[in-house]
């Protein structure tokens, strides 16, 4: 039984999947994200708070934004 030839092409980059789920790219290029703390212990919230965690936040620090596109460098 003749062998497999060897590929010899660059790995496949795998993407992070739970940085793929936390955090999005906007049309203009920002990577936002949301807050935590939406599952549950909510009762005890106040409705202005409750609104402030649905809300999109931008990612400022440089570095961070660096580590998250070389974890999801295919993030769409």
């Amino acid at each position: 039984m003749p062998r497999k030839a060897k590929t010899t092409g660059k790995l496949k980059l795998k993407t992070h999947k739970a940085t793929s789920k936390r955090f999005r790219l906007t049309g203009s290029g920002k990577l936002v994200r949301t807050k935590g703390g939406k599952s549950h212990l909510r009762r005890n919230t106040s409705k202005r708070t409750k609104a402030q965690l649905t809300e999109m936040h931008e990612v400022k620090g440089r570095k961070i934004v660096k580590r998250i596109k070389r974890l999801a460098p295919n993030m769409d």
